[in-house]
């Protein structure tokens, strides 16, 4: 008698599956993010230690504490390989190791454990907001100072609970008859020299071979010796580690691939991916199988004998891959947010070159083709009225002592003299205008009519060829009705991606027009 376990194997066996059409369970999970907000928090410094010389024959040693050790950095670097970033949008928030602690005999704390962030090629940084403990302790300083100004005396140093540390075995009694040492001003790294400068903007659009530095550690404390002097020769204090840096970051994907299928819902784009790489896409045969985009890759040159194809990219590296997206399906009035609506038109912005995929299946190939044009006019038309009315509307707000403030003292109403060294910056969050990207009408592109090998689809195709030819020569309008769009030779190609024919061109159709476009 066959158990379950048996007759699942010979099933198996029995029937052939080919990979364009798998069971579920050999469907992978997509994961994909390409955009998201990060906060990067570099380590803070280390204490300082309070410590003495402790030998034979000498009872009062002079001071050996340690001082801190500095924080540890973020980086962040562009590499190949990455195609998401929904690892980043998991985790949320990334630190760098705190600085280890002074210790006696003059040994200083260990350094704070780097982080390094890597992100894909093509992803946009840009800062929300900050938070600088150096900068809030250097405008307190001032502004002390500021008041203080006019007198003889210098202001004496005052306890506090988060920059001080006092030795274990002092009592209470040897600071109140002694005065306290002033507190010393804020140091930062020489590391914040490579930083880039406040607001962050980068554009990571080219592969990096070292890292950029993004927040650079904080200082650590100072130990007892740096607080002797000629009243006091043996000094039982020591000084916290300075606080990180914290910085809110919006990254965002500009580029999501060099090609991008674009079509209505369940017309084979996921098992054209499948045919052309050796991605796990869901297939289905219901609409919105796919939700979130697909990355596939065309491996042109796997390093054993000539490239597939000679091709090199925008900077001047040869090509050894291309990477496509299969993009979820849009329905009429995608533009008006309906389906997936934007999130989906957002995708194909970030293509290098468009594939409209077509079921021949359907009454009119032609037809489909116009409407998927239609959706990407009226999505690059909403666009472009919402960046003239931002721009109208413009209006710069400035207020002196407002939220733009940063000291404490300034918010409530203290009066300037001019002196006070007050720093004004921006506000802690702002809202980030949207990427420029290059539109979409622009763009070079190209149709792949799938399920050719249905009756009646020959006849379809031919219509869809004469309507291309048509546009061609001008004698119809172009779909996406601009006339900046693209110029360059239309080009249809019938497949049968379940089957794995007609796809072999489609290689060498991207190369060339990710050369020529």
């Amino acid at each position: 008698m066959l158990t379950d376990y048996s007759l699942r194997i010979a099933k198996a066996l029995t029937n052939s599956i080919s990979s364009k059409n798998t069971p579920p369970e050999d469907y992978s999970r997509t994961i994909f993010a390409d955009k998201c907000h990060l906060t990067v928090a570099a380590g803070g410094g280390g204490n300082g230690c309070v410590s003495f010389l402790r030998e034979k024959f000498i009872s009062a040693g002079p001071p050996n504490g340690g001082d801190g050790g500095s924080g540890g950095s973020i980086y962040i670097q562009a590499v190949r390989g990455e195609t998401s970033l929904h690892k980043l949008a998991r985790r949320g928030t990334i630190k760098a190791g705190r600085g280890g602690n002074g210790n006696g005999k003059s040994k200083g704390g260990q350094r704070g454990s780097d982080v390094l962030i890597q992100v894909p090629v093509g992803t946009v940084v840009r800062e929300l907001s900050r938070h600088d403990p150096l900068v809030t302790d250097e405008e307190n300083r001032m502004l002390e100072a500021s008041a203080s100004k006019g007198t003889e005396d210098p202001i004496p140093g005052t306890w506090r609970r988060d920059k001080w540390i006092l030795y274990p075995a002092a009592t209470k009694s040897e600071f109140a008859r002694s005065d306290f040492p002033p507190l010393p001003r804020p140091r930062k790294s020489t590391l914040t020299m490579a930083q880039p400068q406040p607001p962050i903007s980068l554009d990571l659009s080219e592969p990096m071979d070292k890292p950029m530095l993004l927040a650079a550690g904080a200082m650590g404390g100072l130990g007892n010796p740096h607080f002797v002097s000629q009243s006091l020769s043996r000094p039982k204090v020591a000084t916290k580690g300075d606080g990180g840096l914290s910085v809110r970051l919006e990254l965002e994907l500009k580029l999501l691939a060099d090609v991008g299928f674009v079509g209505m819902p369940n017309v084979g784009k996921s098992t054209l991916l499948r045919a052309l790489s050796k991605s796990r896409a869901r297939v289905g045969n219901w609409a919105f199988t796919t939700l979130q985009p697909n990355i596939g890759t065309v491996v042109l040159d796997n390093n054993q004998g000539r490239p597939r194809l000679q091709s090199y990219n925008a900077i001047g590296e040869p090509r050894t891959q291309i990477s496509i997206a299969d993009i979820p399906g849009l329905i009429p009035d995608a533009h008006l947010d309906r389906g997936l609506g934007h999130g989906f038109l957002r995708h194909v912005e970030r293509a290098q070159v468009l594939a409209f995929v077509v079921d021949l299946g359907s009454e009119d190939a032609a037809k489909a083709l116009r409407t998927l044009w239609q959706e990407l006019r009226e999505f690059e038309n909403a666009k472009d009225m919402e960046t003239n009315l931002s721009t109208a509307s413009r209006i710069v707000d400035w207020k002196a002592f407002g939220s733009s403030v940063s000291s404490e003292p300034a918010k409530k109403g203290a009066i300037a003299t001019g002196e006070e060294g007050i720093i004004i910056r921006s506000s802690s969050a702002q809202k980030l205008p949207p990427l420029k990207m290059a539109p979409i009408s622009t763009k070079p592109w190209f149709v792949v009519a799938t399920k050719a090998d249905i009756q009646g689809a020959q006849d379809n195709f031919a219509r869809l060829q004469a309507y291309l030819d048509a546009v061609a020569e001008k004698t119809v309008d172009h779909p996406s009705g601009k006339r900046t769009s693209w110029k360059g030779p239309l080009t249809a190609v019938p497949v049968s991606a379940i089957r794995g024919e007609g796809v072999e061109c489609i290689p060498d159709l991207i190369v060339s027009l990710l050369k020529n476009g």
